[in-house]
């Protein structure tokens, strides 16, 4: 392996190991200190990669909007513009926040939970975030307005509001209180909502 490939994988290392740690205690928990015992590099080989601990915890977040792209928003791209592509969104999504394992927790909502009594630049990018993904779920709802899916008095900004809601209850129920059937009640509280927004000429 050449210098700058063992440095790249180095870099994927560390990084890797600091969204380990942002989901089980926080994107504010993260520590060059403990990163480098974690990842057994010394504290200035960590730094020399990462830069500052602000640099660090803004390289996880842009690893986390990869990631959750790649997983969530693209795959949703492969099904037809409208409710179908809402539905699947909402059930990547879903996966992707309840699948067993720290790795899924959500850096958004934990950060927002994290950052909501706190000023300055790591939470004004938490919430950047945040305002990106509702704004592209937004879209997707429009889209669905435009093809006759939803009501064409349908509030998009409450539609999101009511998903994103869901959404934070379900992680809730699942990694707090450990409940399984979490999942299966919010499909169920999804499908309901939906169907009280569904165009009447777009009822199965």
């Amino acid at each position: 392996m050449n210098t700058s490939a063992k440095s790249e994988a180095t870099y994927a290392l560390i990084i890797d190991a600091a969204m380990d740690m942002a989901a089980a205690e926080g994107i504010g928990k993260l520590s060059l200190g403990e990163l480098a015992k974690r990842t057994g590099i010394s504290k200035s080989g960590v730094f020399s990669r990462v830069g500052s601990l602000e640099s660090l915890q803004g390289a996880v977040l842009d690893e986390y909007d990869r990631r959750f792209a790649q997983e969530v928003f693209l795959p949703s791209l492969q099904h037809p513009v409208g409710l179908p592509r809402l539905q699947q969104q909402v059930a990547l999504w879903l996966k992707k926040v309840t699948d067993e394992g720290t790795r899924n927790a959500c850096l958004y909502t934990a950060g927002a939970f994290e950052f909501d009594d706190l000023e300055g630049p790591l939470r004004d990018r938490v919430e950047e975030g945040v305002a990106r993904w509702r704004a592209s779920m937004r879209r997707t709802v429009l889209q669905a307005m435009e093809a006759g899916h939803l009501r064409p008095d349908t509030d998009p900004e409450q539609l999101v509001f009511e998903i994103y809601s869901l959404i934070i209850g379900v992680m809730h129920d699942v990694r707090f209180l450990r409940e399984m059937a979490a999942p299966k009640r919010m499909q169920r509280a999804f499908a309901r909502l939906i169907s009280t927004y569904k165009s009447f000429n777009d009822l199965e």
